[in-house]
Protein backbone atom coordinates (compact mmCIF):
# COMPACT_ATOMS: atom_id res chain seq x y z
CA UNK A 1 0.00 0.00 0.00
CA UNK A 2 1.14 3.29 -0.86
CA UNK A 3 -0.32 6.89 0.07
CA UNK A 4 0.85 10.48 0.27
CA UNK A 5 0.42 12.81 2.56
CA UNK A 6 0.86 16.77 3.05
CA UNK A 7 2.63 18.51 6.11
CA UNK A 8 2.03 22.52 6.25
CA UNK A 9 5.15 24.17 7.58
CA UNK A 10 5.45 28.11 8.09
CA UNK A 11 9.29 29.28 8.33
CA UNK A 12 9.81 32.50 10.33
CA UNK A 13 13.44 33.19 9.53
CA UNK A 14 15.40 33.44 6.12
CA UNK A 15 17.56 30.25 6.99
CA UNK A 16 15.91 28.22 9.55
CA UNK A 17 15.86 24.37 10.51
CA UNK A 18 12.49 23.33 11.79
CA UNK A 19 12.16 19.78 13.56
CA UNK A 20 9.44 17.94 12.00
CA UNK A 21 10.02 14.55 13.41
CA UNK A 22 6.75 14.80 15.29
CA UNK A 23 4.80 15.42 12.25
CA UNK A 24 5.87 12.66 9.93
CA UNK A 25 5.59 10.42 13.24
CA UNK A 26 1.80 11.37 13.78
CA UNK A 27 1.60 10.85 10.00
CA UNK A 28 2.96 7.45 10.51
CA UNK A 29 0.20 6.68 13.73
CA UNK A 30 -2.35 8.20 11.63
CA UNK A 31 -2.20 5.70 8.76
CA UNK A 32 -1.88 2.97 11.24
CA UNK A 33 2.01 2.03 9.33
CA UNK A 34 3.05 -1.24 11.20
CA UNK A 35 6.37 -1.86 9.02
CA UNK A 36 7.13 -0.57 5.73
CA UNK A 37 9.35 3.36 4.87
CA UNK A 38 8.37 6.99 4.68
CA UNK A 39 9.59 9.07 1.96
CA UNK A 40 9.93 12.67 3.00
CA UNK A 41 10.18 15.03 0.04
CA UNK A 42 10.61 18.96 -0.25
CA UNK A 43 9.13 20.21 -3.43
CA UNK A 44 11.17 23.95 -3.44
CA UNK A 45 14.22 24.90 -4.84
CA UNK A 46 15.23 26.56 -1.99
CA UNK A 47 14.40 24.32 0.99
CA UNK A 48 15.32 21.03 1.70
CA UNK A 49 15.35 17.91 4.36
CA UNK A 50 17.70 16.31 6.47
CA UNK A 51 18.23 14.18 9.51
CA UNK A 52 21.06 15.15 12.00
CA UNK A 53 21.20 15.65 15.75
CA UNK A 54 18.12 16.74 17.48
CA UNK A 55 19.09 16.47 21.21
CA UNK A 56 21.27 20.32 21.38
CA UNK A 57 19.92 22.79 19.26
CA UNK A 58 23.23 24.33 18.74
CA UNK A 59 23.69 21.45 16.18
CA UNK A 60 21.22 22.82 14.01
CA UNK A 61 22.50 26.72 14.53
CA UNK A 62 25.86 25.30 13.83
CA UNK A 63 24.81 24.12 10.31
CA UNK A 64 22.87 27.30 9.19
CA UNK A 65 25.67 29.20 10.47
CA UNK A 66 28.56 27.08 8.49
CA UNK A 67 25.94 27.15 5.06
CA UNK A 68 26.20 31.08 5.41
CA UNK A 69 29.87 30.93 5.69
CA UNK A 70 30.17 28.85 2.81
CA UNK A 71 27.76 30.57 0.86
CA UNK A 72 27.00 33.96 1.47
CA UNK A 73 23.76 35.83 1.11
CA UNK A 74 25.90 38.04 -1.40
CA UNK A 75 28.16 35.87 -3.68
CA UNK A 76 27.97 37.96 -7.17
CA UNK A 77 25.58 35.18 -8.33
CA UNK A 78 23.50 35.75 -11.93
CA UNK A 79 20.23 34.69 -10.76
CA UNK A 80 18.43 37.76 -10.28
CA UNK A 81 15.88 37.30 -7.44
CA UNK A 82 18.70 37.50 -4.62
CA UNK A 83 18.01 34.14 -3.40
CA UNK A 84 21.16 31.83 -4.85
CA UNK A 85 22.62 31.20 -2.09
CA UNK A 86 19.18 29.20 -0.74
CA UNK A 87 19.21 27.37 -4.40
CA UNK A 88 22.80 25.73 -3.67
CA UNK A 89 22.04 25.59 -0.12
CA UNK A 90 19.42 23.22 -0.69
CA UNK A 91 20.67 21.43 -3.19
CA UNK A 92 23.46 20.55 -0.70
CA UNK A 93 21.11 19.42 1.95
CA UNK A 94 19.01 17.31 -0.80
CA UNK A 95 14.89 17.10 -1.29
CA UNK A 96 14.55 14.01 0.43
CA UNK A 97 14.92 11.51 2.94
CA UNK A 98 13.73 8.23 3.16
CA UNK A 99 12.94 6.37 6.99
CA UNK A 100 12.65 2.72 7.69
CA UNK A 101 9.27 2.60 9.77
CA UNK A 102 8.99 -0.41 11.94
CA UNK A 103 6.43 -1.71 14.55
CA UNK A 104 4.50 1.87 14.09
CA UNK A 105 8.00 3.96 14.67
CA UNK A 106 10.37 5.68 12.29
CA UNK A 107 13.63 4.11 12.79
CA UNK A 108 15.56 6.88 13.83
CA UNK A 109 19.11 6.60 15.62
CA UNK A 110 19.49 8.30 19.34
CA UNK A 111 19.97 11.81 18.51
CA UNK A 112 18.20 11.37 14.95
CA UNK A 113 15.42 13.85 14.03
CA UNK A 114 14.00 15.10 10.60
CA UNK A 115 14.61 18.83 9.71
CA UNK A 116 13.21 20.93 7.02
CA UNK A 117 15.85 23.78 5.81
CA UNK A 118 14.68 26.44 4.67
CA UNK A 119 16.47 28.80 2.94
CA UNK A 120 14.48 31.80 1.69
CA UNK A 121 12.06 32.67 4.37
CA UNK A 122 10.08 33.20 6.40
CA UNK A 123 7.26 31.14 3.54
CA UNK A 124 4.55 29.00 3.90
CA UNK A 125 5.51 25.49 2.74
CA UNK A 126 4.31 22.22 1.69
CA UNK A 127 6.31 18.74 2.43
CA UNK A 128 5.48 15.70 1.08
CA UNK A 129 5.49 12.37 2.95
CA UNK A 130 4.88 9.12 0.68
CA UNK A 131 4.02 5.86 2.93
CA UNK A 132 5.09 2.67 1.86
CA UNK A 133 3.21 0.17 4.10
CA UNK A 134 4.48 -3.42 4.15
CA UNK A 135 1.74 -6.50 3.88
CA UNK A 136 2.03 -8.75 5.97
CA UNK A 137 0.48 -12.30 5.70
Amino acid sequence: MVSMKELKVVSRRRNEMIDITSDVQKIVNEENIQNGHVVVYVPHTTAGITINEGADPSVQRDIIETLKKLIPESGGYHHIEGNSDAHIKASIMGSSVTVIVENNRLVLGTWQHIFFYEGDGPRNRRVNVEITSKITK
